[in-house]
């Protein structure tokens, strides 16, 4: 499993479909042709399922899904930490670990927003899947909020999800305990930007 392809892949398909759209999904289906089981063919039922969706109704799609329900952010560190002074700090601590890894984000997003932290696990896979795996208890309550709206999306977290290591929380009660008491300690040697996490993590907005 390629998982930096998969992390790119997945970034793609999570940033807002504007008018580069059609050629992101072609590109991500370019680029897993040959998956034929695991994440990828995660990505690839999503791509499939909203392949014949016109960009502008994928759009409203995407803004009801993603903006309309705290929910259902993208942005992770709400999930933990909520609209709380201690989100700020953890803002602040994922700009750090990103210029500590020699890599700046697009200055438009919050750097909690899911699409940037997927493309940093894609351009530093050993930083960005530490990143990422301190966020599990957030993308997987993400993933369950998704299944329940019944949208496509739902495919892309699950894909997502199947990247980290460790088990998966096996509920949502799990995974709302682990978003409280935060993942436990793994491996940090070399790993430096990452290595504490963003800190306590609850629930957001987006943009």
């Amino acid at each position: 499993m390629n998982t930096a392809l998969l992390h790119q892949a997945a970034s793609l398909l999570l940033t807002y479909p504007g008018p580069d759209w059609p050629d992101r999904h072609r590109s991500v289906r370019t680029a897993l042709r040959s998956e034929s089981g695991g994440p990828g063919a995660l990505l690839l039922r999503f791509c499939a399922r909203v392949q014949d969706v016109a960009p502008l109704a994928l759009a409203a799609q995407y803004v009801a899904t993603f903006d309309r329900s705290p929910r259902r952010t993208l942005h992770l560190t709400y999930y933990t930490d909520g609209d709380t002074r201690r989100r700020g700090a953890s803002l602040v601590r994922l700009k750090a670990g990103y210029r500590a890894a020699g890599w700046q984000p697009a200055p438009d997003e919050l750097p909690d927003h899911l699409p940037v932290m997927l493309e940093f696990a894609a351009r530093t896979p050993a930083a960005g899947r530490r990143l990422l795996a301190g966020h599990r208890a957030a993308l997987e309550l993400l993933r369950l909020a998704l299944e329940d709206y019944r949208s496509p999306y739902g495919d892309v977290l699950d894909a997502v999800c199947r990247t980290l290591p460790g088990p998966r929380p096996a509920d949502r009660a799990a995974a709302r305990r682990l978003a409280r008491t935060g993942p436990p300690p793994v491996e940090t040697v070399g790993l430096a930007p990452f290595s504490g996490g963003s800190g306590p993590e609850p629930g957001g907005d987006r943009r």
